[in-house]
């Protein structure tokens, strides 16, 4: 009965399912929590910046007041560190959230919106939310494909998703690409280039430019990634003042708690917790893609904090690492059921994995 009275286009809209809980997997296994190695959802394996730890200790005497309304402070710092004005940078619940006032703002019932195959599913859902279709282009070898994401332009597309890099592929646009598909874009059409690991590049395509050339340009980043602040729920977006002008009116007031805003605030000041993130990162990633190579498994040569492998029932060696202790992320909901997703962990953890994976791939077929 309820369904008559709801939205029509929730009644099909999936649920975004996250990693599976430590505290879950522990308590199924009969285990204590720091026995689970988690690999699943791309987090920082140093934790948050202790000088974020100690900020945000401090700003918990002051938990009964309402926050900076504004984030001021934040803004201000990243717009700062970044080339722009507080104008051009609009906080979110997360990058989620920003990517929800997008649809708020510019998706109607019956829009179009593009996104490539195998693309963060957050996208679809959101679009889906506002009553708008999702357009998905192939991805021939796992690969975003721009050329195809602008041949598949309507009458009815009003913004475009490109990951940058992809989740849960962890492909890598280059800037050559980038460039020759900003030269064809019409200019009424919204582009959000999402950075969520920006900080692990190493050549980092420059989105921002076409901020400054003032397009119809979003890119989103966050702090959940390098800066280890997943829990918070932190992230930002940056755009023409005018865009993000319109996406204020769709902001609830105080929709960034002050705990998060100091602990991100402080996160973004030690250099050294992100670079000392980056240098574990790249030597975990190097040494799971070099095992993935000596055991002969199909992966993406991955440019963040994780890596998509090919291990055949992608379920089943779900099941098999969690009863190992070690939590996976599989990829049927994309699509890609023979698949599983691995983040970088310690590495302790990363070879703790990989010893599991040999023993439960030792009887398979090359």
């Amino acid at each position: 009965m309820i369904w008559k009275l709801a939205n029509p286009q929730l009644r099909d809209l999936a649920v975004y399912e996250p990693g599976k809980p430590i505290e879950e997997t522990a308590s199924k296994l009969g285990v204590h929590p720091d026995s689970i190695i988690k690999l699943a959802s791309n987090e920082n394996p140093l934790g948050p910046s202790p000088r974020a730890i100690e900020a945000m200790h401090a700003a918990l005497q002051n938990a009964q007041l309402y926050p900076n309304g504004g984030s001021f402070y934040l803004r201000e710092a990243l717009a700062a560190r970044l080339g722009f004005t507080t104008e051009n940078i609009i906080l979110g619940n997360g990058s989620n959230e920003v990517i929800e006032f997008l649809g708020h703002a510019f998706l109607h019932r019956g829009d179009d919106g593009i996104t490539s195959e195998y693309a963060f599913i957050a996208y679809k859902l959101i679009a889906t939310l506002f009553g708008a279709r999702t357009i998905e282009t192939p991805s021939p070898d796992y690969q975003q494909d721009l050329e195809a994401m602008l041949d598949a332009i309507t009458p009815k597309t009003r913004v475009i998703f490109i990951a940058n890099p992809n989740n849960p592929t962890g492909a890598l646009i280059s800037q050559d690409k980038i460039d020759k598909f900003m030269s064809r874009l019409p200019e009424n059409i919204i582009v959000v280039f999402d950075e969520a690991y920006f900080e692990f590049l190493e050549n980092s395509p420059d989105t921002l430019q076409y901020v400054r050339e003032d397009r119809n340009v979003v890119v989103l980043r966050t702090f959940s990634k390098i800066h280890g602040l997943a829990g918070l729920r932190i992230g930002y977006g940056v755009a023409r003042s005018g865009l993000i002008a319109v996406l204020d009116k769709t902001r609830q007031p105080f929709n960034v708690n002050s705990i998060a805003h100091v602990g991100a605030l402080a996160a973004l000041k030690d250099e050294a917790h992100q670079h000392e993130t980056k240098r574990l990162v790249d030597e975990g990633r190097a040494y799971l893609q070099e095992q993935f190579a000596a055991m002969k498994l199909h992966f993406v040569p991955g440019a963040a904090n994780f890596t998509m492998v090919k291990v055949g029932d992608g379920a089943a060696v779900f099941e098999k690492l969690l009863a190992r202790k070690i939590i996976v992320r599989p990829l049927k909901g994309y699509q890609l059921p023979e698949w599983v997703r691995i983040s970088v962990g310690t590495m302790e953890q990363n070879k703790q994995c990989i010893a599991a994976l040999k023993e439960i791939l030792k009887h398979r077929q090359v």
